[in-house]
């Protein structure tokens, strides 16, 4: 009896494993045998029903079959399947062909917020009015695998699944007697997949902008503007700043993309962070007198930070060139730090008109604006924030905001003070 155990539990667990492969290039065979064994346990104890014990009622009086053995083996392959169900991420439903739950694990608990130890013996209506779930596993008893039905559920939080049935035969006469299906949990490549679209939308947007106005001033200059030497050369300063806008955009995309792929080196070295803020203060020194901004350095002499200089530089570039940006007339940046036991925070700080609480959360995704007209206005690329976040974080640091309302704005660095590379 226990080689025939075997025989029926490898068989049906072949059989299954290779549909199960067959319907879903994102299940692995790891996953696949463990299911197909599952469905073989199940297939066995279908097929060892009560007139095939009835069967071997006379030879276990003659003792020929061992009960105990017999009972061993199916104990220990049980626990087997409960540990594989146990240690899937995948929830996983399997039920009979009166839509009663006879198999779950507790991936599926948790899908279906169920707060016992097993959906056991409960029907599928039950357990959820989703439609297209009822739908899927009604399909399967018909005989019909379902792949690609996306489910999505309300509950703590959304999230959406990929839910794939397949129909369990008898192994007799072919009828269905089960369906299995598995929730494959998809939120993360949704979320993802919103992104890229979010992020090609808006990269076209930014582009469009320029581009339509490049267009519309060498029309201009080609239908006899560029005989007239009172415009020609504000045209042509026109086109010559929206096609420097594009090569800044396309630099910070670039840039943005090499960050986030792990293609930027981080050479962390100790510097003096006095020193290389007077260079960021420099270097933007025309863009605060044009609107009689004073930027103070109140990092005290000697102060040593751990950091890459040139990453370093460009991230308080952004942070400093932002401030004066959103800064009024005559206001003040003024750039400080304070050390700790294991960080180092450097502070920009600015006397602007402050950011509204429901944007501070979102201020560092790429290309979100609080004011998209008057950002455009300044010439920014709406990526600034997103590279000085990646880059923090690159250095095992992180960046955050806070601000108030016509009083302006903090933005904080933090930085390990650790050596050596990242």
């Amino acid at each position: 009896m226990s080689r025939q155990i075997s025989f029926v539990l490898a068989g049906a667990a072949a059989v299954v494993a290779v549909i199960l492969i067959a319907i879903s290039a994102s299940l692995t065979v790891v996953l696949a045998v463990g299911l197909g064994f599952l469905a073989g346990y199940l297939t066995f104890n279908a097929l060892y029903s009560k007139s095939n014990r009835q069967a071997d009622a006379p030879r276990l009086a003659k003792g020929s079959v061992s009960t105990d053995s017999t009972s061993t083996e199916i104990f220990a392959l049980g626990k087997l399947f409960e540990a594989t169900l146990g240690g899937m991420r995948e929830g996983l439903l399997v039920v009979d062909s009166d839509m009663r739950v006879i198999a779950s694990n507790p991936a599926a608990h948790r899908l279906f917020s169920f707060s016992r130890n097993n959906l056991e013996s409960q029907r599928l209506t039950e357990l959820t009015r989703n439609p297209a779930i009822y739908t899927a596993f009604l399909d399967a008893l018909k005989g019909n695998e379902r792949s690609g039905v996306k489910v999505e559920t309300h509950g703590t939080g959304r999230r959406i699944f990929d839910l794939r049935v397949v129909p369990l035969n008898n192994g007799r006469n072919g009828d269905t007697s089960g369906a299995i299906g598995v929730f494959f949990d998809i939120t993360q490549i949704e979320k993802l997949e919103r992104v890229r679209q979010e992020f090609l939308s808006n990269v076209s947007h930014e582009l469009r902008t320029p581009l339509t106005a490049i267009l519309a001033f060498v029309e201009t200059l080609e239908t006899g503007a560029l005989e007239d030497n009172d415009d020609n050369r504000r045209f042509l300063a026109i086109i010559r700043k929206n096609a420097a806008r594009m090569r800044d955009l396309i630099d910070d995309i670039l840039e943005l993309s090499a960050i986030e792929a792990g293609n930027v080196e981080v050479e962390t070295e100790e510097i003096e962070l006095g020193a290389l803020i007077n260079d960021v203060i420099t270097a933007l020194g025309a863009k605060a007198s044009s609107r009689s901004i004073a930027v103070k350095n109140k990092v005290p002499p000697g102060t040593k930070i751990v950091a890459d200089p040139r990453r370093l530089e460009q991230m308080l570039t952004n942070l400093v060139d932002n401030a004066i940006k959103f800064n009024r007339d005559g206001g003040e940046v003024v750039i400080s730090c304070e050390t700790e036991e294991d960080s180092t925070r450097v502070m920009v700080q600015d006397t602007g008109d402050g950011i509204p609480s429901q944007h501070l959360e979102r201020l560092f995704e790429r290309f979100y604006r609080v004011d998209r007209a008057r950002s455009k206005e300044m010439g920014g690329t709406g990526l600034g924030l997103a590279i000085v976040k990646h880059l923090a974080r690159a250095h095992g640091g992180e960046v955050r905001v806070t601000s108030e309302l016509g009083k302006g704005s903090v933005f904080e660095i933090d930085l390990p003070r650790t050596n050596g590379r990242v």
